[in-house]
């Protein structure tokens, strides 16, 4: 029996400048994606639960609805990847986005290499368990990761991490690829014990990459997003994004 053939992406790309609207669907088209488009929020809110897309790129300055309620909207009903594009370099908008739901941003301008890469990551992630590593182990770069018996080897040697390294590395490989917020950490790890967050992240983040990076100087698995938080790379990064 033939092999059923692979149903294409839908992805809508939501953005009130046509010409930017126009450039980033040349650059998104291939690989027989459908490409659905919309200028406003309500336009989007419409298209999407009328589409169904398997990934949604989403401007944050719309002219009827701001992006982040936008958001907040399509996250009561959907878990489909939201790309945000943002002129904003304020990192507590940054901050507020991510908790509103979306899942990863790119910040204007941009370049089309740079955006293929995050959502094809960011489709690649949307495929996978909601935690990898539930059903069986998973390789991420160097490392073997077995959630069910909490063990990690790297380079086929067992790593030791103690319950609150094991806690934040589960935390971040639940996000694989996804920003996460410091006090998305703080909480999946704490609980809501009062405390500084980013001081406790930056310490075990630091007990981590010692033990899990090949270079703990120069991280290329657990990544620095400044001011907001960190990520569990699945592609690798170059130096300049890895961050201290």
């Amino acid at each position: 029996m033939a092999r059923e053939s692979k149903r294409a992406d839908t992805l809508l790309i939501v953005e009130d400048d046509a010409r930017l609207r126009a450039i980033v669907a040349d650059a998104l088209r291939g690989d027989g994606r459908r490409i659905v488009e919309a200028a406003t929020g309500a336009d989007a809110l419409a298209a999407a639960e009328r589409e169904r897309p398997q990934l949604v790129i989403l401007d944050l300055g719309l002219p009827d609805l701001d992006g982040a309620e936008v958001c907040r909207r399509l996250r009561t009903w959907t878990s489909a990847p939201i790309l945000v594009l943002t002129a904003r370099a304020n990192e507590a908008e940054k901050v507020a986005l991510l908790e509103a739901g979306a899942d990863d941003y790119v910040t204007k301008p941009f370049g089309t290499p740079e955006l293929r890469a995050r959502v094809q990551a960011q489709l690649r992630r949307a495929r996978t368990a909601p935690l990898p590593g539930s059903e069986g182990p998973v390789t991420v770069a160097h490392l073997v990761v077995d959630t069910a018996r909490r063990t990690v080897t790297r380079g086929g040697e067992a790593v030791h991490l103690t319950p609150t390294e094991w806690k934040l590395l589960r935390a971040l490989l639940a996000n694989a690829g996804r920003p996460v917020t410091h006090a998305q950490l703080f909480r999946d790890v704490w609980g809501d014990i009062a405390g500084d967050a980013q001081q406790y992240l930056r310490v075990y983040v630091g007990h981590l990459r010692r033990k899990l990076e090949s270079d703990a100087y120069r991280p290329q698995l657990i990544v620095t997003e400044p001011g907001v938080g960190y990520r569990l790379a699945v592609e690798p990064v170059s130096a300049s994004d890895a961050g201290p």
